[in-house]
């Protein structure tokens, strides 16, 4: 496996950077219930930015028509969508509506996406953030140089690179001993679909396994392609 490279601690460092804004609304070893699925929606909103006008313009066409999924897939190029006018960048013209945007972006991604984000529990914290009066300061640090997460920016490597190391300084923040901090499966599962989104003509086929293997984290996963 490649080796990590500066790009991949310089990125981790931005994103761990933004969790300054969290500071009095949550203590430092709760920053990773907010960081973390923040971090995977705009990696996901960068993924569909070169598609997204034209997913909007096919969802007007085909948004009463029941194999409308297939068809968006098709417009994004992708296995998932978002068929909301907002992105990241959108949601910043209109902070006085910032939690009311930022829900109903949300809410019109493709139901594989819906059904990740439930696994985060996210919801809370964006009540909690909006509250407070922060959840447009976090958000639009996404929009800056250090929330860049688009594929020509960061690979699909670079990416689980970066989460990994994400996690790490949060469990690190929380004074976790090694074994005391595990990946919750349904984000181990999201981290192989962003790493192999593009590989479909790999995977393609039954009982197809592929293995990734980290000898630094000594874990091992591996996983079957129906």
């Amino acid at each position: 496996m490649a080796t990590r490279s500066a790009k991949i601690d310089q990125k981790a460092d931005l994103i761990w950077a933004i969790a300054d804004k969290l500071t009095g609304v949550y203590k430092p070893h709760e920053y990773g219930d907010v960081i973390l699925p923040l971090t995977v929606i705009r990696r996901f909103d960068c993924i569909l930015s070169d598609t997204k006008d034209a997913v909007l313009q096919k969802y007007d066409e085909v948004k009463n028509l029941p194999m409308k999924d297939i068809l968006l897939r098709k417009a994004s190029k992708k296995d998932f969508y978002n068929t909301s006018k907002y992105t990241f960048e959108r949601l910043m013209d209109d902070p006085d509506h910032i939690e009311e945007n930022f829900r109903e972006y949300l809410n019109k991604f493709s139901a594989n996406v819906r059904d990740i984000l439930e696994k985060f529990k996210f919801d809370g914290h964006i009540t909690t953030m909006a509250n407070k009066g922060i959840l447009y300061i976090v958000l639009k640090e996404y929009t800056t140089d250090r929330g860049n997460l688009h594929p020509n920016e960061i690979s699909n490597l670079e990416m689980g690179y970066i989460f990994e190391e994400i996690i790490r300084r949060f469990s690190e923040s929380h004074n976790e001993d090694a074994g005391q901090h595990y990946t919750p499966r349904e984000v181990i599962q999201l981290m192989v679909n962003i790493l192999f989104y593009d590989d479909n003509d790999i995977l393609s086929g039954n009982n197809v396994a592929k293995t990734i293997y980290e000898i630094k984290t000594r874990y091992l996963i591996q996983f079957n392609v129906a």
